[in-house]
């Protein structure tokens, strides 16, 4: 199934067939991880995310439902995150090797590689429980919405499409400023969420209007991997913090240390600037556009039956 929702089915009955659908195979992923644990988890979380961002769209249906849910879901994943926390330091020391700017750098990089690929063997035991336990708890939140009913007029869907799209816009708006201000890690964090979370929005209601939402898909994925790097550059200076006695020497680690901010410093500023491109509008105009959109697909398919 495309994730993407069907106007003309039903905003609950569209919702719900996409949400099982990812749950259900990102409980799949997780019980065959046929190309290693590191993939199946990048895939399960990929899809958990999705249906966390489906959760938030529809949230105003059945807001007790979207909030247990979303705490679920939330924990499914973290659980899954320290899976591959290692895997995901050490692509990140190799995304970094490209902007060394001499052989101390490129030294440190590669004493941190291996002080991490040592640290990756060492966390791999319990892998198998935790992948189970995922699964399982994916397929207790299909089977919980299988079981679940939202009623819902059809005539408020576009309110719900459009108070959800509303909040989500301000929450973007918020967070760009708090990075105008101060720069701060979390802040970058949850634009990146925000981000993150209008793709997946654009993506689920991408017909409405095709050749707009194809560009701010475009942008939006573009951004959603600066604020990737950063936050995952955020994640590595965290962890060689709190394992600085490990190197060698002080030097090396303020090598690390060194090329670490300077390259955050350069992804913040660059994703400052396309943030303000792609979030540039009156939050409220794009939400009542879609809105209309949602009701017109909606006439349109009543007429046609």
């Amino acid at each position: 199934m495309t994730y993407q929702l069907r106007p003309e089915d039903g905003l609950i009955i569209s919702a719900k067939a996409i949400l099982i659908e990812q749950l259900m195979a990102a409980a799949s992923h997780l019980e065959n991880p046929v190309n290693g644990v590191d993939d199946a988890v990048h895939r399960a979380r990929r899809r958990l995310k999705r249906a966390r961002a489906l959760y938030r769209l529809i949230a105003a249906a059945s807001p007790d439902l979207r909030r247990r849910e979303n705490i679920r879901l939330r924990d499914i994943a973290r659980h899954l995150a320290t899976l591959r926390d290692a895997s995901a330091l050490i692509e990140s020391l190799h995304y970094l090797q490209s902007f060394a700017d001499n052989a101390d750098e490129q030294q440190a990089l590669h004493q941190a590689l291996s002080m991490l690929d040592t640290q990756k063997g060492e966390s791999t035991d319990s892998a198998d429980q935790t992948l189970q336990n995922a699964a399982t708890a994916c397929r207790d939140a299909a089977d919980l919405l299988n079981s679940t009913d939202i009623p819902l007029r059809r005539a408020k869907a576009a309110r719900i499409v459009q108070k959800a799209w509303k909040k989500l816009l301000a929450k973007a708006h918020h967070a760009i400023l708090a990075c105008e201000e101060g720069f701060e890690p979390e802040s970058f964090h949850t634009l990146r969420k925000a981000t993150q979370t209008y793709w997946m929005y654009l993506s689920l209601l991408r017909d409405l209007w095709p050749s707009a939402f194809a560009l701010k898909r475009q942008s939006a994925k573009q951004l959603a991997d600066v604020l990737g790097h950063e936050n995952d550059l955020a994640m590595l200076s965290a962890a060689i913090d709190a394992q600085a006695a490990r190197f060698d020497s002080a030097e090396t680690l303020s090598h690390l240390l060194g090329l670490i901010i300077r390259r955050q410093q350069a992804l913040r500023e660059e994703a400052l600037v396309a943030a303000k491109a792609l979030f540039g509008d009156d939050i409220g105009l794009e939400p009542v556009i879609i809105a209309q959109l949602w009701r017109l697909r909606v006439d349109e398919a009543a007429v046609t039956e």
